[in-house]
């Protein structure tokens, strides 16, 4: 007994310095795992902090409602909701029937002012013929007031001349008479002859009618200067008349500047209508995907009520929500790994266009107008986050739709 116990006693004392041995690499191992799990973390944060990640993200791409800008009933709808259409595709069309009216009279209204714009020039034109001939009835009666007066002084020197001769008969025809009655009672004495009387009564005779015939020249000759003068007084109430004719004519002469300022007004109501009747039918201004729609042919239309909506596929966006201690490694132009939700397997390349600079702060201090991101917990600190806006440089349409959960990753 004493053996077998003595050889119980040796066996642990032989095996103490292997568990020891043991103990000491497990010790080594847990160290070394502890070390390495360290390393791995300091490593995956680091990684991190070089590549930030996040999944709170979601696909965006711009979009616009689609608004008839004139009213009317439906009378053809050519897209149906979620479906695909191309730039110039024809999304509805509206009755154009009242439009194509509207655009005849206005074209016809322009016409009808075209048309008075001729007729006018045309009467102008006649009017101001008038204006030339009263003109020329003027000069031709001034030319009559001087004629007149020329014939009125002509008058004037007749009578003179007249008067002249008138006075120079007179006179010889005294002379006469005197001679006569001196040598007739001579006769009787016989200091004189017959003939000598004879010729007395003859010179008497004959200057008598010299005498009557420069009287009636005289007379004629003022008469002559009393027609003369008539006939220049006559002219001038011609001329007088002439002038009130002229100037009336000129008053009466239309214008053509109020017809011809109506002409942009005309041709506003013919773009106008053009336009309208353009706008009946309604097209895609890009490629698209029709939502939202909740119509049918037959609706009526109004200016401004949105119909449904298309989504621009041109381009697309992810809006990444990121910490803020994340954003110092986060710039523009920095290429971004994407994937969605829907399609995990599948990366796409973004790159980052903007960083926000603003979000709804929680107090509620600012005014509506920024985005409303919540915050997530971080230990013990709530951070922040703010939307990095990033555009997607390889795109499939038929993967992304606006609001998709994305997972994104800057490289």
């Amino acid at each position: 007994m004493d053996q077998a116990a003595a050889s119980r006693l040796t066996v642990p004392q032989s095996a103490s310095p292997v568990a020891q041995s043991r103990q000491t690499l497990g010790r080594l191992i847990g160290i070394g795992v502890v070390v390495a799990a360290f390393l791995a973390l300091g490593m995956v944060m680091r990684q991190v902090d070089l590549h930030p990640r996040t999944d709170d993200a979601s696909v965006r791409a711009n979009f616009i409602e689609i608004a008839p800008e004139i009213s009317g009933r439906l009378v053809s709808l050519q897209v149906k909701d979620n479906a695909f259409v191309k730039q110039g595709d024809t999304l509805f069309v509206i009755d154009p029937r009242p439009y194509q009216y509207a655009l005849r009279q206005a074209l016809s209204d322009q016409q009808d002012l075209e048309q008075q714009i001729v007729d006018t020039r045309r009467h102008i034109a006649a009017q101001q013929s008038a204006a030339e001939a009263a003109r020329a009835g003027l000069s031709s009666s001034r030319v009559g007031i001087q004629t007149a007066g020329s014939g009125v002084d002509v008058a004037a020197a007749t009578v003179s001349r007249a008067q002249a001769a008138t006075s120079s008969a007179e006179a010889q025809l005294k002379l006469v008479s005197n001679n006569l009655r001196r040598i007739e009672p001579l006769l009787k004495k016989q200091y004189v002859t017959v003939e000598q009387v004879d010729q007395a009564n003859t010179a008497v005779r004959v200057a008598q009618g010299v005498y009557d015939e420069a009287a009636a020249a005289l007379l004629q000759a003022q008469a002559t200067q009393q027609q003369a003068s008539y006939r220049r007084v006559e002219a001038a109430s011609l001329a007088t008349e002439q002038e009130a004719k002229l100037g009336q004519a000129i008053h009466a002469i239309d214008t053509i500047d109020t017809l011809i300022s109506q002409r942009p007004a005309r041709a506003s109501k013919v773009d106008t209508a053009r336009l309208d009747l353009e706008r009946t039918r309604v097209v895609a201004p890009f490629n698209a995907y029709v939502t939202n729609m909740n119509i049918s042919q037959g609706a009526y239309a109004h200016p401004g009520a949105p119909m449904f909506t298309l989504i621009d596929t041109r381009t697309w966006y992810v809006i990444a929500n990121y910490r803020e201690s994340k954003l110092k490694t986060i710039h523009p132009g920095q290429h971004v790994d994407l994937f969605l939700m829907g399609h995990p397997d599948r990366r796409f390349d973004g790159v980052v266009e903007s960083i926000g600079y603003g979000i709804f702060p929680e107090d509620g201090s600012v005014a509506q107008g920024l985005p409303n991101i919540e915050r997530t917990l971080n230990w013990v600190h709530l951070s922040s986050r703010f939307p990095v806006r990033i555009r997607v440089q390889n795109p499939d349409s038929a993967m992304f739709r606006i609001g998709a959960t994305a997972v994104t990753v800057v490289r």
